[in-house]
């Protein structure tokens, strides 16, 4: 027993002084040269220019972009609130320093699904508070009738995670085969559409993300926002600018009082709204494994398994974008992982060379040159 004592004990104190010996910005943001950090200064000045050069080509007017993109699809409506778009920015984090920078990186602008890896790192803090189990099903957690039925009585907070839950019915006013049903059907062979038991497919689909959300503010019984803002945001020093948003119509009544249920992405508007400086933040959170300046806010446990290639998609882990499978970017190590929103932006994790890469309205065709230009800047 003293042996297992005092092996914990090391262990505590070499994760103390490790996280001591890494740099974790404070309220302002150290920068430096590139070559301070071992990369090539001219190299980092062609990755941002590159970046500049290839923006994305959804308009400035969300709504415009987001009816073009999403109107096809049955009784669609914005529910949400949303905001013109900004010009390209972003940041390039290198041993926890701004090695390069463009745009107005405190512009804040939606975020669209980026605002999934959010949401998972709330499912995270539920999980690490042990409020819930990843195979428990929802339907002992959910009592309004969304899980009672025989097919969806089945589903878990892995399948949610992983989005092959699979869930069949009406969220907010939308259903399930409304986002992003195959083209050239009509309305009546698109609900006629074979649905799979739980856990046997994936599909990326936006309600069944907000029945996440929706579930878990069941767990915490208060606003997801501000569980993020406790247990995370204010944690790593974010502004106090971002905001997180749901519905017209996702009010749901809990403990008496009125909760608005937010959405994890800007599909029919609403979820993250954020500057590029914030992102950088959490996405460097991660890239140190869940730990900010000697404190653990993530456990491993759950970094370990937000990062396993799902089942049914190689490519996606617990709402984060993996390098591996169909999406996998070639030549480029398989342990980047990232979070990817419409429009081109993005928050990319580069393990093995200790960076963090934030990208706002890049041609999403380019992302991965980016990444590699970066790469091979090293010196």
């Amino acid at each position: 027993m003293q042996i297992m004592r005092l092996i914990f004990l090391l262990l505590l104190f070499s994760l103390n002084v490790f996280s001591q010996s890494l740099y974790f910005p404070k309220k302002i943001w150290i920068e430096k040269i590139p070559n301070t950090q071992g990369l090539n200064n001219e190299k980092i000045n062609e990755a941002i220019k590159f970046a500049l050069d290839n923006e994305n080509s959804v308009e400035r007017d969300l709504r415009i972009s987001i009816i073009k993109s999403f109107g096809r699809e049955p009784n669609f409506e914005i529910k949400g609130p949303t905001k013109d778009r900004g010009k390209p920015n972003g940041l390039i984090i290198k041993n926890g320093y701004i090695i390069g920078k463009w745009g107005d990186t405190e512009r804040v602008d939606m975020t669209f699904s980026v605002t999934k890896s959010y949401l998972s790192t709330v499912a995270a803090i539920a999980f690490d508070k042990k409020l819930i189990s990843l195979d428990d099903k929802l339907k002992n957690y959910v009592w309004d009738g969304k899980f009672d039925d025989p097919h969806n009585s089945s589903i878990t907070w892995n399948h949610l995670l992983n989005q092959s839950s699979q869930w069949s019915g009406n969220l907010f006013g939308t259903y399930d085969w409304a986002d992003r049903p195959p083209r050239g059907l009509s309305l009546e062979e698109i609900k006629k559409l074979k649905i799979l038991p739980p856990g046997k497919a994936y599909k990326y689909n936006d309600v069944r993300v907000n029945l996440l959300s929706f579930s878990l503010l069941n767990v915490f019984r208060e606003p997801l926002p501000r569980i993020l803002k406790k247990y995370i945001m204010d944690e790593i020093g974010a502004s106090t600018t971002w905001r997180w948003y749901g519905y017209k119509n996702s009010m749901v009544v809990m403990d008496g009082f009125k909760v608005q249920s937010v959405s994890g992405g800007g599909h029919f508007g609403g979820g993250l709204f954020i500057n590029s400086q914030d992102h950088a933040r959490f996405g460097l959170l991660f890239l140190r494994e869940g730990v900010w300046n000697g404190r653990r806010l993530l456990s491993s446990e759950w970094i370990k398994l937000m990062t396993n290639p799902s089942e049914n998609n190689p490519s996606y882990g617990y709402m984060w974008w993996l390098n591996r499978g169909e999406r996998r970017w070639k030549d480029l190590p398989e342990n980047i992982y990232y979070g990817s929103g419409f429009g081109g932006n993005y928050v990319v994790i580069v393990p093995d060379y200790d960076i963090v890469i934030v990208a706002r309205w890049i041609d999403s065709a380019k992302i991965g040159d980016l990444v590699r230009k970066i790469i091979e800047a090293h010196n």
